[in-house]
């Protein structure tokens, strides 16, 4: 045993790396079964914040801001919460159009265990899009597929692509649905928004993971971060409406939050990896922002982002450009604003253009961005 008489010094060595490793991570603070509380900011920022967030609601008409919840996470702490309407803190509110990036959260992980790459076309692991061969995972992801989709809503029902495929002639298999569009543009060239790419998303993490798929959502990404209010609908052919019909409580939206702050990492784990965070909050690079859309976010993979692209100013000019968000009709988003350490839910029932995206944004900053921080 020739080196035994270093073996105290290589002990030594080993303890002050795993010690430095320690210290970096172990000044974080992390949501356990609840999340811990730091101090509840008050003050005149607070009020305002209060004012424009939770106006007296107008059950009659529906009109003007309608918050039903606001959860602000800061540094990893839950430094304020609000609840209206029927809503409470132990509420599932669904997340709308939220569940977009949850979804892409979930795929993030199948990505980092090797289920698939970027480049993969779709027609590989969902193959009711034989016909779409030239159509990849990445252009799914960018809402960029170029299928002729029109994405409207209540005001459009007769020509909406999404209601059809949510409430009549898709409702039973959304994705082959999705599927059954021409394309009017090349894949990968056109930015056009569409629930349809989004379900075809979830129809290919269910051959990816085959026997699994019931459950994985939850072994991949809730049951990690601790989220146990999560429900999930599927249509019926047993695929998770991955555009539209996620829940969960406020506070369990806000892990996926803090997940996205830190970079992907919970505590001392890389849940999703670096290059898919790259990808996924970086401006799709064929987007122009519409000049009569100027607070429009910009499309990143499945999340939206306050990037200023193709000589557009950021489109929430108040709020620091490497925020982004996850956002959901009639209001819903999850704010993640990284250079303040801050994670912030919303949900809502707003039912007209009352909301703005930029005016929330700069109001919580005034209220709840200052005071100190754990390093």
């Amino acid at each position: 045993m020739p080196f035994a008489p270093f073996r105290p010094a290589l002990r030594a060595l080993a303890l002050a790396t795993c010690l430095l490793s320690s210290h970096a991570h172990g000044t974080e603070t992390w949501p356990e079964a609840d999340w811990p509380h730091g101090a509840t900011p008050s003050g005149a920022a607070v009020q305002a914040f209060e004012n424009y967030t939770f106006p007296t609601r107008d059950d009659g008409t529906r009109k003007g801001v309608r918050t039903d919840a606001v959860v602000v996470i800061r540094d990893g702490q839950l430094i304020y919460e609000r609840y209206a309407g029927p809503t409470r803190a132990e509420t599932p509110h669904l997340a709308w159009s939220m569940s977009k990036s949850v979804m892409a959260s979930v795929l993030g992980v199948a990505f980092g265990e090797g289920k698939f790459q970027l480049d993969d076309p779709v027609a590989q692991h969902y193959p009711a899009f034989a016909d779409h061969p030239d159509i990849k995972m990445r252009d799914l992801l960018h809402w960029a597929s170029g299928l002729a989709w029109q994405e409207e809503y209540e005001y459009a029902p007769v020509r909406s692509s999404v209601v059809a495929m949510l409430y009549t002639r898709g409702r039973d298999d959304m994705a082959k649905f999705t599927a059954g569009f021409p394309a009017d543009a090349e894949p990968g060239k056109r930015f056009r928004y569409s629930s349809g790419d989004s379900n075809v998303l979830s129809a290919t993490l269910k051959q990816m993971v085959g026997k699994d798929y019931a459950n994985y959502p939850w072994t991949a990404l809730f049951e990690p971060l601790g989220i146990q209010s999560a429900v999930w609908e599927r249509d019926a052919s047993g695929t998770f409406v991955g555009s539209s019909y996620a829940y969960m409580t406020a506070r369990d939206l806000a892990r996926i939050g803090l997940l996205m702050e830190r970079g992907g990492r919970w505590k001392d784990r890389q849940l999703l990896p670096q290059d898919w965070l790259k990808f996924v909050l970086a401006p799709f690079p064929e987007y122009q922002p519409d000049p009569k859309k100027p607070n429009e976010a910009v499309p990143g993979g499945q999340w939206w982002l306050n990037r200023p692209v193709a000589g557009a100013p950021a489109p929430w000019p108040d709020a620091p450009e490497d925020t982004f968000a996850a956002l959901g009709h009639w209001g819903q988003a999850l704010y993640v604003i990284p250079e303040q350490k801050l994670v912030i839910v919303r949900y809502a029932d707003d039912r007209d253009g009352s909301y703005q995206h930029d005016a929330f944004l700069k109001l919580a900053q005034a209220a709840f961005a200052h005071g100190e921080v754990q390093p």
